[in-house]
């Protein structure tokens, strides 16, 4: 039976098992599931890349100033109503706060930022965690990824062409399960991360959460920094041409960033050594 037809029988809506066990059962690698990119225009796919480049250099252009850049800067001929959907399907949030703001959203409990004026002083005390747009050669899939603060080590990744709640808490369980839990753990305010789904599996596990304000992009800024890292020494020089040729490029970097990348904020050592040799100390 070929993955295709496989992926097939994988039913997200089977309530009584979950996509990781159905995998399981049918012999099928959980990520090749979420393995399909993501199509658009080819026009389309040109604007987020370039949206995506831009906006990793300038957080705080919104729509407006995004659509001036690509219509003035760079000669295309597009309106703000193409530019916000795609900032929509990118997960773009400026850092300025927004009209509005004030306006909860019933649906959903924003947790407070539990971030500012602590000291991050060992490893596993604060994980934080994003999703992010990854383009490829064509069509593009998102990334799903765990660093803890500390270290800066990658704790645990996924890719997809989906940005499901289930998606989420499937990595953040097989982290926990490898390195066990963190005291915190920081998101922005995404419908993934303030599902109740997400919201209980970290409560089950006795975990604090945090969540960023609003339109704060720099409150979750090692995840940030980590985004801008990966797309500029990898993402950007190697197009992937299909998922699973993303994924193995991916897995190949991450071993590089955690394990011989050094990062001149932790001494100028790997990551991977800062979190071991602290983790033995703390």
């Amino acid at each position: 039976m070929s993955t295709n037809q496989k992926r097939d029988l994988v039913s997200p809506c089977y309530k009584k098992m979950s996509v990781l066990k159905q995998c399981e059962l049918i012999g099928l690698q959980r990520s090749n599931y979420y393995f399909k990119p993501k199509g658009e225009s080819v026009l389309n796919q040109m604007l987020m890349k370039a949206i995506d480049a831009k906006f990793l250099e300038c957080p705080f252009y919104g729509i407006e100033r995004m659509t001036t850049y690509l219509n003035m800067d760079l000669g295309y001929r597009v309106d703000c109503k193409r530019v916000r959907r795609l900032y929509r399907l990118m997960c773009l949030q400026t850092i300025y706060p927004k009209k509005n703001l004030s306006k909860a959203n019933l649906q959903a409990y924003k947790y407070p930022y539990l971030l500012r004026n602590i000291d991050i002083i060992r490893p596993n005390q604060v994980w934080a965690a994003d999703i992010t747009y990854i383009p490829m050669f064509r069509g593009f899939m998102y990334m799903f990824a765990i660093i803890d603060v500390f270290s800066r080590k990658i704790m645990g990744w996924s890719i997809s062409n989906t940005m499901s709640v289930n998606w989420c808490k499937e990595v953040v369980e097989t982290a926990i399960d490898k390195h066990g839990k963190p005291e915190i753990f920081n998101t922005d305010q995404g419908s993934q991360f303030t599902s109740p789904v997400f919201i209980n599996m970290l409560k089950n596990n006795e975990i604090k959460i945090s969540m960023d304000g609003k339109g704060r992009a720099l409150d979750n800024i090692f995840i940030e920094r980590f985004w801008r890292t990966i797309k500029y020494e990898y993402i950007y020089l190697n197009p992937a041409n299909g998922g699973i040729d993303l994924l193995k490029g991916v897995r190949t970097y991450l071993e590089f960033y955690n394990n011989e990348r050094r990062h001149e904020s932790i001494g100028k050592v790997s990551p991977e050594e800062y979190y071991r040799t602290n983790l033995m100390v703390s």
